[in-house]
C-alpha cells in the first residue's frame, strides 16, 4: 500500500467508476419495501457552486448514502434552474460587449442564444458536484425549463387560474427600473443607507395653519393624495372633515384615520403617496384615495409631475427639495440612517409601483402550511425557525408570480383582438375556447420561483401518475438555506399541499451560513468569496466534506477555518496511516462476518463494545440531524479509541510479546464497520481503503456503497469490560505522563507497582501486565506495595508506584512539584495585584477582566491539585 496519502490520487477515480456502474441509480420497481428521496435545491446555471452549496451538497449526500446503505430504495434527484432573471443578465451583458441589446434580435432570436448559452454552462453544475462526491442520480437529472416540466407549470398555472386563485390585477411590487421588471421579495436585498429626513410643511385649505409631515423621499410627495391620523389620536380629530394643500401643486388632500397610523412616530401624522409605497398603496385603497403616478417605470420622473417631468428620480429630489425651501415648506432636514432595498441584480434603488401584474393568492394555502407544521406533519430543524414561519404565513399578501422578462416559463394566457382574456394549457386550446380570430400571448413570463415551487412533484413526472411520483412522493427531507426558507421551502409547502394533498417533504433541515474567517459575509465585492473546488484541489474533497459536516451546528453559521481543514485532511491522513498498520500485520487473516467472542481477550471485547455504541450513537444523530454530533463520535472513535489505543494494544500481540487470539481478524472487521460508519461523510477515502481489506467481498461483493451501514451489535455490548479497561488506559497514560515529568528516558525500563483494594478490578488489571509493560517501556510490572524512593500516584481507584533503581523519584516529584507552585503562585500575586486595583478594574474592557479573573481561577484549581498531590507523595 502506498505511504504517501493522496485524495488526488483516487478520489475523481472512484465518482467516475460509481457513476459508471450506475450505483446512484434508484429505481422505483425495486423490491424493498422502503424508499428514501430527497431533491436537490437546484442552483442556477449562471454560476459556480459556493461553499453553501458544498454544505448542502455534503449533508445531502450524507443522508443519501446513509439510506442506500440501509438497502432503501434511494432517490437523490439533481437538477438546475433557468435563474429567470440571473440569465438573462448574463446573456444581455454578452450582447452588450457586441454592441447589441435584446431589442435588436427580437424575443425568438434572443431566446435561441439563451437556450445556446444554458446548454454551454449545463455540466457545469455537474462537474462541480462530482468534486465534491455527490451521488446523484443524474439519469433523472431535471430542468426547470425542460418539456416535462414546462408542462407541469402550465397545468398548475391554469388550475390556479380556474380555481380562482390566480388574476391579472393592478397591485404594488418591487420594481426594478434597471432591468425593467417586477422582481420578488427574496431578490430585493436591503441595505443600510445614510440618507436624510426633510420634514415638510402642508397648509391647511382655508385656514392659516400648517400640518408637518416628514419624508425620506420628497420627489414623491408630487403623487400624494391624502394624510393619515391614527383614529383615537385626540390632537387632529378636528382634521378629519378638512383637506390639506399639497405644496408646489395645489392638490386638495383630505384627512383620513387607519389604525396602520403609529401617533408616537413624529407628529403622528403621515403623507399618503399610494402610488410609491406599500403601506400608503394599502392606505389608499381602505380610503380611496386616487393613485397618483409621478415616477415612471424607467426611474424617470412621469408627465404627472409635472415640471419635473423626465428628471431622473434622484435628481428630481434635489429639485423638488430646492423648490420646498424656497416657497418655504421645508422645515427642517436631519440626517438619518435607513434601510433601503436595492435590486440584488441589478444593485439600484427598487422603486415600489402599481403595476398591471398577475398575482397568486396563497391565502389559503399559507393556512395550510401553517398547519402542517403546527400539527408535526412538516418539522422545522432547527425548530427556531416555526416562530418565524407563522409570522410571515400569516402576514402574507398575494404573491405577484409575473416577470416582463423574455427568458422563462411565458404566461399561458392569450388576448384576441377585443382584449378577451383566456387561458389554457396551450394555444390550441385557447383557440378553442376563443372560438375564432387571431390570438397573442401574454408577453410575460413567471417568476422563477413559481416552477421553483413545484420542483418536488413536478421532477416526478406530476401531473402524470408515474411510477417515480408513486414511489418517491412525498420526499423525505429538504436540505437549504434558512434564507430561502419562505421564498421557497413554503411555496413548495403550499404548491404540494394544494396540488397533491401532501407535503412535499416531512422535515426541513435548514444550514446556516458560511462566512470568511473573520466572521463576515461572503460576497464579491469584499473579495472574500472562497471556491469549494480551491479547498477540494488543496485538501481533498472527504476533509471539506468532514469539516462542513462537523461545522453544521443548529443556530450558528460557521467561520471558515483553514486550520481545522487542515486538521480533517490530517484525520484522513491518519486513517490511510492506520489501515497500512493494519494490512501490514494481519497476514492471512479476513474480515469476519461472525466472530467467536468467548474466545475474545478483553482489549477485543472493548474495541467491539465501543464500536457498537459507537455505530448506535451515529445512526441517532443522523435520524436527528445532528450531523456535527456524528462526526464527533466518529473522529473520537478513528482518532483516539481506534488508532491511539486499540492499534497500540495490538502490537504487543502482533509483535509476539504478548500473543491474543484472533486479534487479525479482529482489526479487520473493526476496520471494516469503521471505514462503513464513516463512508457517508468520507466517501472516497473509504472505499479507497474499504477495497484493500482482505475478505471484503464477504460484506459486499463490490462496493462500500451499497454494503450493509453497520448499527449495534447487542452481542458486542460489554459495560463491565469498558469500564475496567477505561481504568487500565487511564493507567497506560497517567505512567507515561510520570515517565516524562520525572525525566525518564526511553531506555530505561522502570518498575511499577500496582495495588487495587478492589480485588476483581485488582485480577483484571493484574491480566493486562503484559500489555501495561509492553506500552510503557517497562521493565517489569509487580502486584504490591512500591518500595521506598518510589513516585507514586492513585489512578482510578489504584495505586501506582514508579521505581527506578538509585533514585529517589518521590523526592524528585515533591522538588518539581514545589517548584511548579512557586511558578503558579507568583502569576497569581501578579493578577490578583491587577484586580485588587480599581483603575485597572474600571479602565480595562470588560474582557480583559473577566479573562484575568478566569485564569486566577484557573490557576487556583491547579494549586489545589499539586498540593493534593504532594500530601499523597507525604509532604
Amino acid at each position: 500500500m502506498e505511504k504517501q496519502f493522496d485524495p488526488q490520487s483516487y478520489e475523481a477515480a472512484w465518482q467516475q467508476r460509481w457513476a459508471q456502474a450506475g450505483y446512484f441509480d434508484a429505481s422505483p420497481e425495486t423490491a424493498q419495501a422502503a424508499s428514501f428521496c430527497i431533491m436537490i435545491p437546484p442552483p442556477n446555471i449562471t454560476g459556480k457552486l459556493h461553499m453553501g452549496h458544498a454544505l448542502q451538497s455534503a449533508l445531502q449526500d450524507l443522508l443519501t448514502r446513509w439510506h442506500r446503505m440501509r438497502g432503501q430504495a434511494t432517490l437523490w434527484l439533481p437538477g438546475t434552474d433557468h435563474a429567470g432573471i440571473a440569465t438573462q443578465m448574463m446573456v444581455e451583458r454578452q450582447l452588450a460587449s457586441e454592441g447589441l441589446e435584446r431589442d435588436d434580435l427580437g424575443r425568438d432570436k434572443f431566446l435561441e442564444r439563451v437556450w445556446a448559452w444554458s446548454e454551454e454552462h449545463q455540466n457545469n453544475i455537474r462537474r462541480q458536484l462530482d468534486l465534491l462526491g455527490a451521488s446523484c442520480d443524474w439519469s433523472r437529472e431535471r430542468f426547470t425549463l425542460d418539456e416535462g416540466l414546462s408542462k407541469a407549470v402550465r397545468h398548475a398555472f391554469v388550475s390556479l387560474y380556474r380555481d380562482g386563485l390566480i388574476s391579472r390585477d393592478d397591485y404594488m411590487v418591487n420594481w426594478s427600473p434597471k432591468l425593467n421588471t417586477a422582481v420578488s421579495d427574496l431578490e430585493v436585498e436591503m441595505r443600510t443607507v445614510q440618507g436624510k429626513l426633510y420634514h415638510l410643511a402642508y397648509p391647511i385649505e382655508g385656514s392659516d395653519q400648517r400640518v408637518v409631515v416628514a419624508t425620506t423621499r420628497p420627489e414623491t410627495m408630487l403623487g400624494d393624495t391624502g394624510i393619515a391620523m391614527h383614529p383615537k389620536d385626540e390632537r387632529y380629530q378636528h382634521l378629519l372633515k378638512m383637506n390639506a394643500i399639497l405644496p408646489l401643486v395645489d392638490r386638495r388632500l383630505p384627512f383620513v384615520a387607519d389604525e396602520v397610523v403609529d401617533p408616537e412616530f413624529g407628529t403622528g401624522l403621515v403623507k399618503v403617496t399610494p402610488a410609491h409605497d406599500p403601506n400608503d398603496f394599502e392606505i389608499g385603497r381602505r380610503h380611496d384615495l386616487p393613485q397618483v403616478q409621478v415616477i415612471s417605470p424607467d426611474g424617470t420622473m412621469s408627465e404627472a409631475a409635472g415640471e419635473f417631468a423626465g428628471l431622473d428620480r434622484f435628481e428630481a429630489r434635489q429639485r423638488v427639495v430646492a423648490r420646498l425651501e424656497a416657497e418655504g415648506y421645508l422645515v427642517k432636514v436631519e440626517e438619518h440612517t435607513h434601510n433601503v432595498g436595492h435590486c440584488q441584480r441589478s444593485e439600484v434603488p427598487i422603486e415600489p409601483l402599481v403595476s398591471t401584474q398577475w398575482f397568486c393568492d396563497v391565502s389559503t394555502m399559507a393556512e395550510r402550511a401553517l398547519e402542517a407544521v403546527n400539527e408535526g406533519e412538516l418539522k422545522l430543524v432547527p425548530d427556531l425557525w416555526a416562530k418565524t414561519w407563522q409570522h410571515w404565513l400569516e402576514n402574507i399578501k398575494p404573491w405577484c408570480v409575473s416577470r416582463q422578462l423574455w427568458w422563462g416559463h411565458r404566461i399561458p394566457a392569450w388576448y384576441n383582438a377585443a382584449g378577451e382574456l383566456f387561458v389554457a394549457e396551450s394555444e390550441e386550446e385557447a383557440q378553442q375556447l376563443a372560438g375564432s380570430g387571431e390570438l397573442t400571448q401574454d408577453p410575460d413570463v413567471l417568476d422563477t420561483w413559481f416552477s421553483s415551487g413545484l420542483w418536488p412533484f413536478s421532477t416526478l413526472g406530476w401531473p402524470e401518475e408515474s411510477a417515480d411520483l408513486k414511489r418517491f412522493y412525498p420526499t423525505d427531507v429538504l436540505i437549504t438555506g434558512y434564507d430561502i426558507l419562505f421564498f421557497w421551502v413554503a411555496r413548495m409547502t403550499m404548491f404540494g399541499l394544494h396540488f397533491t394533498g401532501q407535503v412535499p417533504f416531512h422535515t426541513v433541515h435548514l444550514t446556516q451560513l458560511i462566512r470568511a474567517a473573520d466572521g463576515q459575509k461572503m460576497s464579491k465585492t469584499k473579495g472574500n468569496v472562497v471556491d469549494p473546488a480551491e479547498l477540494v484541489e488543496k485538501y481533498g474533497a472527504d476533509a471539506l466534506r468532514f469539516y462542513l459536516t462537523s461545522m453544521d451546528t443548529p443556530g450558528r453559521d460557521i467561520n471558515l477555518n483553514a486550520d481545522q481543514l487542515a486538521g480533517y485532511r490530517a484525520f484522513g491522513n491518519k486513517i490511510w496511516n492506520a489501515t497500512r498498520f493494519v494490512l501490514s500485520k494481519v497476514g492471512e487473516a479476513r474480515v469476519a462476518t461472525d466472530l467467536d467472542l468467548s474466545r475474545l481477550a478483553a482489549p477485543e471485547r472493548w474495541i467491539l463494545s465501543r464500536l457498537s455504541t459507537t455505530a448506535s450513537e451515529v445512526n441517532s444523530q443522523f435520524e436527528n440531524f445532528r450531523f456535527d454530533e456524528a462526526c464527533h463520535r466518529l473522529y473520537h472513535f478513528f482518532w483516539h479509541e481506534l488508532c491511539d489505543w486499540y492499534l497500540e494494544l495490538t502490537k504487543p500481540a502482533f509483535s509476539g510479546e504478548a500473543p491474543r487470539p484472533l486479534v487479525a481478524e479482529v482489526v479487520l472487521t473493526v476496520l471494516d464497520r469503521s471505514l462503513r460508519l464513516l463512508h457517508p461523510v468520507m466517501p472516497f477515502l473509504t472505499e479507497e481503503l474499504w477495497q484493500r481489506l482482505p475478505g471484503h467481498e464477504a460484506i459486499h461483493p463490490d462496493t462500500i456503497v451499497l454494503a450493509p451501514y453497520p448499527g449495534a451489535e447487542p452481542g458486542w455490548q460489554a459495560a463491565e469490560t469498558e469500564g475496567r479497561m477505561g481504568v487500565v488506559l487511564d493507567l497506560i497514560s497517567r505512567v507515561r505522563t510520570m515517565r516524562a515529568e520525572l525525566g525518564i528516558t526511553p531506555k530505561e525500563r522502570p518498575q511499577l507497582f500496582v495495588e487495587a483494594e478492589d480485588e476483581t478490578l485488582h485480577a483484571f488489571v493484574g491480566e493486562q501486565f503484559p500489555l501495561i509493560r509492553f506500552l510503557c517501556r517497562l521493565g517489569e510490572v509487580v502486584a504490591g506495595e512500591a518500595p521506598e524512593g518510589a513516585s507514586t500516584e492513585l489512578v482510578s481507584g489504584i495505586r501506582l508506584g514508579l521505581f527506578v533503581a538509585g533514585r529517589d523519584l518521590a523526592a524528585e516529584e515533591r522538588k518539581r512539584l514545589r517548584a511548579e507552585i512557586a511558578k503558579l503562585e507568583g502569576e497569581m500575586r501578579g493578577i490578583q495585584g491587577r484586580l485588587g486595583n480599581p483603575a485597572f478594574v474600571g479602565k480595562a474592557p470588560a474582557q480583559v477582566v473577566e479573562g484575568n479573573r478566569s485564569r486566577l481561577a484557573e490557576l487556583e484549581k491547579r494549586r489545589h491539585n499539586i498540593l493534593a498531590g504532594l500530601e499523597a507523595l507525604g509532604e
